[in-house]
């Protein structure tokens, strides 16, 4: 046989955790054709030597919903050795959409998500309405890795119900299974499942309550059971189960959760799990709820994440902690070099810090409540808020305990800790990052978090790749499970092995994908050829390469030598090659 490509001399994991072999693989039309000598002539050889050879990473949940119709390397999410993204999550998408509903869905995203209105209204070609018709337009344009969609509870919702959807209404018997057949038209096209959203935490970009989020038990039941009786297709979603509301609410909320659930008729399904500072024993029960639906035959899991969920405040970014300052609001709309010029004058410093911060959330206003509680309480959180570093300077640190934080370090200076975040947000010429981790963190230690990624029901997950592009860059998690968890963290690692599995063969196996996930012979050759030992990850960076001049944060990765998408290499020693195998994965 002459193959198309030789992965040569690599130590292979192939995805089901166990041990470790060194083998060559050889490729052929796109598909993984012998594992061993490989010892007939190759197009082209990766050198593998002394690097890992490991089955292309699953992303289960990504936001590239409105970037997937413009732009074709879906980076950060390709330079991390993702090969397949699942977009669509957290009830948030763009079709079915009518004409007339287009900026609706923008000032959703842009809102929940995080991602600039103005990129999304220059980039998304709308060519469609119907959730089928959106599959078909973003699979003519070729891509870099494969995706997978949701469809989502929001844009259906809107679709059906109009105005009434924007205003809370509760869904009719008509709406309901008018809303069922669009999900069953979206499943029957090949959606990888159907996602909800319901946190108080997202909002539109005008401050509105998200349209689904105050969907009754009945809504959420009517639509899952689309789901019901078929082979493929998963459910998804979030819930905050009301905590920013009085009372405990826990109880009510899951109920509602587990109807929607087993109205799936037994399709899986996977909710988000952090742990909150303000509810700091809620994972746990949900966790107690999880092993109670396994128990009774009911796949459900927990999507978690290999560190805290955190946002980055600066200058360049869409949150800092001076931005609520009515000093500040004066100049805040300049370029960033003239603020930083501004802000660097003791008089402006001292007038800015003088004054009470102002409300920023509310009625008309994109800012989420979150903000304002961030900001009125910042010095109360102080001791959560670090340096990131930026390039050149320092790689990243997600786990600098208390005595790294600004809040330790303003106090070791003799300054207020507003001073002290005023002053960082001015280093690098204003592109300094301060790292807030809002979940995950609450004991400054990252023991909770080990305790839900080894859970029987966990999957790696909430990456939001594509999303949040002004305060995250999550999209680098799998080279940070790969780094702190199975190689520098200092007590409790993971077996690296079983890692990959959490990359690989887990999500594969939860969306019933039985081409990828593993390396063996007949399987898709989605493949990465990582060097471990000197795996790396840079502090991200804002860019400003999105459609209208929006900017994103990126993060620079090292040890990616290959990544294969379908057999063709879209990843070469770090960069992104002219390849374009990625297509839109069908799950009908």
């Amino acid at each position: 046989m002459t193959f198309d490509a030789i992965i040569k001399g690599g130590i292979i994991h192939d995805g089901d955790g166990g041990e470790p072999s060194r083998a060559n693989v050889g490729v052929k039309d796109g598909r993984i054709a012998e594992i061993g000598a490989c010892a007939g002539p190759a197009d082209r050889v990766i050198d593998a030597e002394g690097a890992i050879v490991t089955p292309g990473f699953i992303d289960l949940h990504t936001h590239y919903d409105g970037q997937v119709s413009w732009d074709q390397e879906l980076r950060p999410s390709v330079n991390f050795g993702v090969t397949t993204a699942i977009m669509g999550n957290c009830g948030v998408g763009f079709a079915p959409v009518k004409r007339h509903d287009h900026d609706r869905l923008v000032r959703l995203m842009e809102g929940v998500e995080d991602i600039p209105g103005t990129a999304l209204h220059e980039g998304i070609t709308w060519e469609w309405e119907t959730f089928p018709e959106y599959l078909d337009a973003i699979d003519r344009v070729p891509h870099t890795i494969d995706f997978g969609v949701m469809a989502t509870h929001d844009p259906i919702r809107v679709y059906v119900m109009g105005e009434r959807a924007l205003a809370e209404e509760i869904a009719t018997e008509d709406d309901i299974r008018a809303m069922r057949e669009c999900v069953r038209h979206a499943m029957d096209a090949g959606a990888a499942g159907f996602s909800i959203g319901r946190t108080d935490i997202h909002r539109t970009a005008d401050g509105d309550w998200t349209p689904s989020s105050e969907a009754t038990k009945e809504e959420l039941a009517g639509l899952a059971s689309a789901l019901a009786g078929r082979k493929r297709g998963v459910l998804q979603g979030v819930s905050d189960f009301n905590l920013e509301r009085p009372g405990d609410h826990f109880d009510e909320e899951f109920a509602a959760l587990e109807a929607f659930i087993r109205a799936g008729g037994g399709r899986p399904a996977s909710f988000s799990l952090m742990q909150r500072d303000f509810a700091p024993d809620q994972w746990r029960r949900i966790l107690d709820q999880v092993e109670r639906l396994n128990a009774d035959g009911i796949d459900f899991r927990v999507q978690v994440a290999p560190r805290a969920i955190g946002v980055l405040n600066g200058l360049q970014c869409t949150f800092h902690p001076v931005m609520a300052q009515p000093e500040y609001l004066k100049i805040k709309d300049k370029p960033l070099d003239e603020r930083v010029r501004i802000m660097r004058d003791p008089d402006f410093k001292a007038r800015c810090l003088a004054d009470a911060p102002v409300k920023l959330a509310g009625e008309g206003s994109s800012v989420p409540p979150i903000a304002d509680s961030f900001i009125a309480g910042i010095g109360l959180v102080a001791n959560k808020l670090y340096r990131l570093g930026q390039k050149g300077r320092m790689a990243p640190d997600y786990d600098q305990g208390m005595d790294g934080s600004l809040g330790a370090e303003a106090r070791r200076d003799g300054v207020t800790v507003m001073e002290k975040l005023y002053d960082v947000l001015l280093e690098e010429d204003g592109k300094q990052f301060i790292y807030f981790p809002v979940y995950n963190y609450t004991e400054f230690s990252y023991d909770n978090v080990r305790e839900m990624l080894t859970h029987p029901k966990a999957l790696l997950g909430l990456s939001d790749g594509g999303a949040h592009v002004g305060t995250i860059c999550d999209a680098s998690f799998p080279a940070h499970l790969l780094t702190y968890w199975t190689r520098d963290r200092e007590d409790g690692q993971l077996p690296l092995a079983r890692a990959i599995q959490m990359l690989t063969a887990d999500p594969a196996d939860y969306l019933s994908l039985t081409d990828r996930g593993r390396i063996k012979v007949g399987a898709r050759a989605d493949l990465n050829v990582i060097g471990y030992d000197g795996l790396s990850y840079g502090a991200p960076e804002m860019v400003q390469d999105l459609p209208a001049g929006g900017q994103r944060l990126l993060q620079p990765t090292k040890g990616f030598r290959a990544t294969l998408v379908a057999g063709r290499q879209v990843i070469d020693n770090d960069r992104v090659t002219d390849e374009r195998p990625g297509r839109l994965v069908r799950f009908n």
